[in-house]
């Protein structure tokens, strides 16, 4: 997924950048958007007022440089900035999933944005997917995708986003889903005309969380579909793989779990698929832990083996800090990057609930490393909370420090940053940011930016997605 980054109005969009030369070619690098060789931040602000429609929704781009990102480094786009589809209207919800990809080969990154509430004519709350392109001075104009004629009312579509090359045909495709519509777009993309085309997805049922991933080593992403189930939000687990002439489900019948994200943790060529299952048993669920856990199902050339027994971490997992409590939410968030540059994929757990002492729901967020035997849980976790020292502000009730969390590499020095949404900052939201290094994360130039940074206005909701 995700799979899931901008902001506001024309008038509030910046876009203070430096120029890259005109000799230079654009560096093709997912999340890119500016083509300087420094990946970007996006993140949605779903419910930040544009003008006097509330909850019309903004996505914040904050580009990235040596020194990592800055509020001075920023674009805020809505429906309402020059050249991206639609109007902003109350309550779209602009930004509630995003997804990065250069979809039309240019060498520059694009963003897909969902507005998961958009309304179609008399139908509310369908939703809709956007394109924003990338170029030299970032992200500029847009295109919306092609609505189904068949989405019904608070359907939802394009609450799941993932981008990746499904079919191992070198061109990055695009997968929107939302209550039992579930689309591909398959590349390449014009910026006139769209994508080649775009299929329905069979099979799926109602899903609204889609992430993707290469779990086996044939160079075509699986596209993977948490399918609800009465009770258990996160009940089956379906994905895709390509197999030369078509797609072709397949399934994990014990695994359990939602949201997830894909990485080589073990560096043995598959991607592994880590789930985040953040709900706590009851009577309907009895699977889990309380507070929270995930699981690991690790890759191979046919994709997981479902008899494997996965790796199973949770807060009363020996080395991991903390301790499983009703509603901590581990698991709300999952990332996977390498933040130390050693060549295997580490994990970023987030648990927003969490009490940090008096504090409700202040927030916390952990990281596990990856090494040749796979996930490890006996030596250096570590935990970040905004009481932790050298990171922005304090733990306050609300906060949600997690809300959000995404790994991608802004400073080009090899080694994985973290973002962290803080979705109730100051009641508006924020985004803390965590520089990688060879002995993992440190808090050294750690940044909070919070909305009334950016200059949005509303709710906000500033943090509660990021591109993955």
């Amino acid at each position: 997924m995700r799979k899931r980054t901008l902001l506001l109005a024309a008038a509030l969009t910046t876009g203070l950048l430096s120029a890259t030369p005109a000799t230079a070619a654009p560096s093709g690098l997912a999340g890119d958007f500016n083509g300087d060789g420094y990946r970007d931040l996006a993140a949605g602000a779903a419910c930040a007022d544009v003008g006097s429609a509330p909850c019309a929704g903004a996505v914040v781009v904050l580009y990235g440089s040596a020194s990592g990102v800055s509020a001075g480094r920023k674009a805020v786009i809505t429906q309402n900035s020059a050249g991206v589809p639609g109007t902003a209207e109350a309550g779209d919800l602009f930004g509630s999933a995003l997804a990065t990809g250069d979809l039309d080969r240019d060498g520059y990154s694009d963003l897909v944005v969902g507005a998961s509430n958009e309304s179609v004519g008399d139908r509310d709350g369908v939703g809709s997917g956007t394109v924003l392109w990338g170029g030299k001075s970032g992200l500029s104009g847009g295109k919306g995708l092609p609505q189904p004629s068949t989405l019904s009312e608070y359907g939802n579509f394009s609450r799941g986003i993932a981008t990746g090359d499904f079919d191992g045909d070198g061109d990055t495709d695009v997968t929107l889903t939302g209550q039992s519509h579930t689309r591909i777009y398959n590349g390449p993309f014009t910026r006139t005309g769209g994508p080649l085309n775009n299929l329905r997805v069979g099979e799926v049922g109602t899903t609204f969380e889609v992430f993707a991933g290469d779990m086996t080593g044939d160079g075509a992403a699986e596209r993977v579909y948490p399918f609800n189930v009465d009770g258990d939000t996160g009940g089956q687990i379906d994905y895709f793989r390509w197999t030369g002439t078509t797609y072709k489900m397949a399934d994990l019948p014990n695994a359990d779990g939602y949201p997830g994200s894909i990485g080589d943790i073990n560096r043995d060529g598959y991607g592994d698929l880590v789930l985040g299952d953040s709900a706590d048993p009851y009577d309907l669920k009895p699977g889990g832990h309380k507070g929270g856990q995930i699981t690991v199902w690790y890759g191979g050339p046919n994709g997981p083996d479902p008899a494997q027994q996965p790796t199973v971490v949770h807060q009363d997992t020996a080395g991991v800090p903390g301790a499983g409590e009703a509603e901590d939410g581990f698991g709300s968030a999952v990332s996977t990057g390498d933040i130390n540059g050693d060549g295997y994929a580490d994990v970023v757990v987030a648990a927003p609930g969490e009490d940090i002492g008096s504090a409700t729901d202040a927030g916390s967020v952990t990281v596990l490393f990856g090494s040749a035997t796979g996930l490890r849980t006996s030596s250096g976790v570590k935990s970040y909370t905004q009481d932790t020292a050298g990171v922005p502000g304090s733990a306050e009730k609300g906060d949600r420090f997690g809300s959000a969390v995404g790994l991608t590499d802004v400073t080009k020095d090899g080694k994985a940053d973290l973002v962290v949404g803080v979705h109730g900052e100051n009641s508006t939201g924020g985004l803390w940011t965590l520089r990688g290094s060879a002995s993992g994360l440190t808090t050294s130039g750690a940044q909070g930016i919070t909305a009334t940074a950016v200059s949005l206005k509303g709710s906000v909701g500033l943090g509660s997605a990021v591109a993955q």
